[in-house]
Order: C-alpha cells, then structure tokens, then sequence
C-alpha cells in the first residue's frame, strides 16, 4: 500500500484509532506506537498487498494517524475496512486519487498481522 514518503519520514508517533461511527467522523485514539515499533507498523502498512474492491458501504473499524513533532494535525489518517478491503488517506501529507482511495487484502498475512496489532494496541493503551 501506498504511503506519503514525505509525511512517514516526518512522522515521530503514530496513534491507533477505533472508528464506532460513520467515517469520517473523529474516533478514539485507543493505542500509539513510537520508534522502532512504530516504524514496523508502518513497513508493515506499507507491505499490505493490494486486492480487488468489495461493496460494503465503507465502515472503516481502525485507522492509524502519523504525527510530526509537533503533534497537533495528522499528517495523514489512513482508515482500514477490512470488509471491503479499502483504506482512505486523509491529511495535509495526502495528494491525489490514488494516494486517497486504495485496496488491500485483509486476509495477506500483512493485513492479518496489521489487525492484531491495532487490537493490541487498544488492549494496551485501556490498561495504563
């Protein structure tokens, strides 16, 4: 999947998201991943092979959002349906159509491992 090159390279912190409602609409920031994990969760968003498009209606469950050091807007917010397997890009960082709208396979490895660390990531940041 196709990423920002300039917007990752910037980004120091990158925060999971829990969508409970139509997107775009603000979800929960539930989870964050810096440093070295926060740049596997990023190769690994990078790695998601592309798929075919389903029709669901686009109800996105995640989405991650990349901060630079100042942390106040996202650069970008890429938010996941595993359902009909889109990602939407969203963000200053994110220009063009086929930047903003893509396709990826929910059951590759990569999706399924992206998955469970978004869930992960929620169980984590509710205990502390």
């Amino acid at each position: 999947m196709q990423l920002p090159p300039d917007a990752v390279a910037a980004t120091v912190l990158l925060t999971s998201v829990r969508l409970t409602e139509p997107w775009p609409r603000p979800g929960k920031e539930v989870g964050a991943w810096e440093g070295a994990e926060m740049d596997e969760v990023l190769d690994l968003i990078h790695a998601l092979p592309g798929s075919r498009q389903y029709r669901c209606g686009f109800r996105p469950g995640w989405s991650v959002r990349a901060y630079d050091e100042r942390v106040a807007e996202p650069l970008f917010e890429a938010a996941f349906c595993f359902s009909c397997h889109e990602a939407r890009l969203t963000g200053s960082a994110v220009h063009g159509r086929a930047l903003a709208t893509q396709f990826f396979d929910p059951d590759s490895p990569q999706g399924q491992e992206l998955l469970a660390r978004l869930r992960a990531s929620a169980e984590r940041g509710s205990s502390t």
